[in-house]
């Protein structure tokens, strides 16, 4: 992951908490005070753990017993909701991810929400985050490259002199020549798909299936929500953010000319046609809402004044929350090895969206609060009370009630400290908040994550491997489950 120049780079403490509430104030704490949704959902309190990818579900997308374990660990903190993890739309191959793309996965679905309500008894409500994504190809070899992918064409055999010369030795030509060299031959994506692997984008509308998003995506967004709905969870939260299909709408970067980019208006109409089919797939009464980015992070990207207009627009069609997010972009991602697939939280965006210990003087807490303050901030003035989530480095109670106090944010999104501890909820409740095991923001578990491993944490993935019931990853030296810490 990107990290701040050498020269910048400083090692931070964990956030000091200056005062730990006893029981009895933490029962008076805006933390712990519910909050009903605009769809009439009432939630028990402030405390939300976001949408995290654990990798355990099965290579077909379906619910595994490791998946129920993962989230059913998470309710026994008793947060108010729950995101389970970005689950596809559409049902295509995507390795361990969960998918809600055809009625074969109801059933799992179905277990999941039964074994949370289980263990939260009703005190935690279970959402579950709906996405798109584009194709994206592992970063190939140059000889693969050049003998598989790589269409040839007039302009290579201009660049090269070779205007008659067979596809096999045009080939051989390419597979030799110098980087500096093959940067005037192959074009941009020609280029990138060599040293990068090749990415579909929301722009390439010479490809008959990305000019026909706008047509498609809605149904296949009210089908997942419908089905989410009848398998039993609380809402869905539909994911425009980062680095995928309706974030790349959204962004400054969407630059379609077929109506669906290009003007801010553009940008928003096929975000709000989701939002349109998924509200007629639903129901007024069942919770709709979204993570969406306040920060693009990249150059030409959306920055925080226009996501706050953005915000506005999908505030106003009727969303029932809004979860902020940041960065987290394809454009600045790390080059892959050979073999691997570009990850698009390598980049500066990456690092803003996940900032680590080892940071710049700002530090990795609460970073990228003020940009969500003043999201909120620009709802309120145009008198739309949508609730907002605001994340990123949250890890105290301190800093979760001044959240809540200076009115930057209506709900508090922790998800590196939820896992490195999903009881920390419930200690703080109970004033027993010097038992929480603190998240060292090391990032250890978002490098899992890139090599798409069973997500852990290190605070707790090796301790007492030998006890009885844990449950271990598949080479046996990593726990799955955080064990409790009480």
């Amino acid at each position: 992951m990107w990290r701040p120049p050498a020269g910048q780079r400083v090692k931070h403490g964990p956030p000091d908490e200056r005062s730990w509430p006893t029981a009895d104030e933490a029962a008076q704490a805006r933390l712990f005070a519910p909050l009903t949704l605009p769809s009439g959902l009432t939630l028990s309190s402030r405390a939300w753990v976001p949408a995290m990818v654990p990798w355990r579900a099965s290579d077909e997308g379906e619910v595994t017993p490791a998946v129920i374990d993962w989230y059913r660990r998470f309710a026994e903190g008793r947060p108010a909701v729950v995101v389970v993890e970005a689950t596809g739309i559409r049902d295509v191959a995507s390795g361990p991810l969960l998918r809600a793309g055809h009625p074969r996965y109801l059933d799992g679905l179905k277990r999941l929400v039964d074994a949370v309500g289980a263990v939260s008894r009703g005190r935690t409500r279970l959402f579950i985050q709906l996405i798109d994504f584009l194709k994206i190809r592992r970063r190939p070899s140059p000889k693969r490259y050049f003998e598989e992918f790589l269409t040839l064409t007039t302009a290579h055999r201009e660049a090269l002199g070779m205007p008659l010369a067979p596809d096999a030795a045009l080939r051989a030509t390419l597979l030799d020549l110098p980087d500096e060299k093959l940067r005037h031959v192959l074009t941009h994506r020609e280029y990138e798909a060599l040293t990068m692997g090749a990415r579909s984008r929301v722009t390439d509308l010479d490809d008959p299936e990305i000019a026909a998003l706008p047509s498609v995506l809605p149904a296949r967004f009210a089908e997942a929500a419908a089905r989410c709905k009848a398998a039993g969870f609380d809402g869905v939260e539909l994911h425009y953010a980062h680095a995928y299909t309706m974030a790349s709408f959204l962004s400054a970067l969407n630059t379609r000319g077929d109506g669906w980019g290009a003007t801010l208006e553009g940008r928003l109409r096929l975000p709000l046609a989701v939002l349109d089919a998924v509200r007629a797939a639903v129901g007024a009464d069942f919770t709709v809402g979204a993570r969406m980015l306040c920060d693009d992070v990249v150059e030409g990207g959306t920055r925080p004044a226009e996501a706050a207009t953005l915000a506005l627009a999908l505030a106003r069609a009727g969303l029932d929350f809004l979860s902020l997010s940041t960065g987290g972009r394809f454009e600045d991602a790390a080059q892959p090895r050979e073999g691997e697939a570009a990850y698009p939280y390598t980049g500066q965006s990456g690092y803003e969206c996940m900032p680590g210990v080892v940071s710049d003087a700002r530090g990795p807490y609460l970073r990228n609060i003020a940009k969500q303050a003043m999201i909120r901030a620009h709802l309120r003035a145009h008198g739309v009370a949508t609730p907002v989530v605001a994340a990123g480095g949250i890890a105290t109670f301190a800093d979760a009630e001044g959240i809540l106090a200076r009115g930057e944010a209506d709900l508090i999104g922790a998800a590196r400290q939820s896992l490195a501890d999903p009881d920390w909820w419930e200690k703080i409740r109970q004033g027993r908040a010097r038992a929480v095991r603190r998240c060292l923001f090391s990032n250890y578990c978002e490098a899992l994550d890139q090599r798409h491993k069973a997500v852990t944490c290190q605070q707790w993935d090796r301790l007492a491997l030998d006890a009885p019931d844990v449950t271990l990853s598949f080479d046996r030296r990593r726990r799955l489950i955080a064990p409790r810490s009480w």
